[in-house]
């Protein structure tokens, strides 16, 4: 591996190209190359986002998950089914911590109350088209009375709450059912935990 304290990038410029929903611009940069030496002008398009926080709802006296079920625009243009089984997650509000993001998004998208969070990861689930950062958690709840519809009227949200035995998820991940990254990443460290927990 090379020594990352000896490579570096300056960005030349930055472009607004739109604001909406998502923000966009094109960054003229260049960067240190692993044979040695600095690259030419790259321009490349981004995604700009604010980080965003998630969490798997797990209640481990029932040993159940709460996901949540909603329309999702990237399957829909894919032609691929767009109700998609995911985990609570949010954008952080200005000057809001992940936590805070998950334990009122939590509320919001199941009426479920976290009871302690367990940290799992933070990542980038798209880098070469995004800023996006991940702050993944897992919350630990009770599970009991959990479902029905939910999500604010304001945000055109429709969400669907799903009561799934711990087991059953991870069937449902072996199985290709599950197919997005951040419930992926979720699932496969629950599978780690339940077997720690099992076997301390």
């Amino acid at each position: 591996m090379n020594d990352n304290s000896k490579l570096s990038f300056t960005i030349e410029r930055e472009e607004p190209l739109y604001k909406g929903f998502f923000n966009a611009a094109r960054y003229f940069f260049r960067h240190s190359l692993f044979r040695g030496g600095e690259s030419s002008l790259v321009a490349r398009e981004a995604f700009i986002r604010t980080p965003a926080a998630a969490a798997l709802l797990y209640d481990p006296v029932l040993d159940n998950v709460v996901l949540v079920e909603q329309f999702r625009v990237g399957p829909m243009i894919e032609q691929d089914y767009p109700w998609m089984l995911e985990v609570v997650a949010g954008i952080a509000e200005p000057g809001e911590k992940p936590e805070d993001v998950v334990m009122r998004e939590a509320v919001e998208e199941s009426g479920c109350h976290i009871t302690q969070l367990l940290p799992i990861h933070s990542f980038y689930p798209s880098p070469g088209a995004c800023n996006e950062v991940i702050h993944l958690f897992c919350g630990l709840i009770n599970s009991k009375g959990a479902g029905g519809i939910h999500g604010l009227d304001e945000e055109q949200e429709d969400i669907k709450v799903h009561v799934i035995p711990a087991q059953q998820a991870l069937d449902m991940l072996t199985a290709g059912k599950i197919n997005n990254a951040t419930t992926i990443i979720a699932l496969q460290w629950l599978q780690n935990y339940r077997t720690s927990e099992q076997t301390a």
